[in-house]
């Protein structure tokens, strides 16, 4: 895996964070993409060179985002992008956004983000991921499956057509020798954990909320060469709350 390069979406904490660190500990050249610009207090060297303020709200934006990718690349193509960016808006004191809450604005945001942005950083860097034979994974989560007592309808949505695309990816970039596959970390323990989260431990099996550093060993794996033969796969990491 040396000298073979990540593009991560939702660098900036919590399991991107952790994906940063993993990857470049195994040899990775990472380049990052967040809404926020670069803080220079990160233990990066990188970042100043490697790290993208963008938005992926925006068509635009994304549009100057590949450009900026594409030419920080140089011509030797990309071996992996890590879909992890993703909003989960919240009501009033942190309460859950049903549909009856959630504005048309907030769809429209969410699935942005979410959905749209994946899907066009795959359609539009699929020439670099070729060069390359790269892969692709895609952040779900848990919500896209089940109605979840934190995670409003538009994220479950969004989550559950992010699964739909790693399907449609996978089928239609394999012959091009493009892997799609997904991870759908459950409770993380992240600085932006809701309010009672700890209490869903008492549903886990392993009865403890999971780490990021756990979730981005998977996305390294299902990037690795050891994964070569997985494709269209859903990589369930949640201690066992699905079951």
């Amino acid at each position: 895996m040396t000298n073979r390069t990540l593009l991560l979406t939702g660098a900036s904490r919590g399991i991107g964070h952790a994906t940063v660190k993993s990857f470049q500990a195994a040899g990775w050249r990472v380049l990052t993409v967040s809404r926020t610009a670069f803080d220079s207090r990160c233990p990066w060297h990188a970042g100043d060179t490697d790290h993208f303020q963008g938005d992926l709200a925006d068509p635009a934006a994304r549009g100057d985002l590949v450009a900026r990718v594409r030419k920080a690349l140089g011509g030797t193509g990309l071996g992996a992008i890590v879909n992890n960016a993703g909003i989960s808006p919240k009501g009033e004191r942190g309460t859950r956004m049903g549909i009856a809450a959630t504005a048309d604005e907030v769809w429209h945001q969410v699935l942005n983000v979410n959905l749209i942005g994946p899907a066009a950083l795959m359609r539009d860097l699929m020439p670099e991921l070729q060069q390359a034979q790269g892969c692709v994974v895609n952040v779900g989560s848990i919500v896209g499956s089940r109605v979840h007592p934190f995670a409003g309808a538009a994220y479950a949505c969004s989550k559950a057509a992010l699964a739909a695309l790693t399907r449609e990816a996978a089928a239609e970039f394999g012959p091009r020798g493009i892997r799609t596959n997904m991870v759908t970390p459950g409770e993380i323990e992240t600085e932006i954990l809701s309010p009672g989260t700890e209490e869903i431990t008492r549903t886990i099996p392993l009865r403890r909320l999971g780490q990021s550093e756990e979730v981005a060993r998977v996305v390294l794996f299902l990037c690795s060469p050891e994964a070569s033969y997985v494709n269209g796969a859903s990589i369930d990491v949640n201690g066992g709350q699905h079951v």
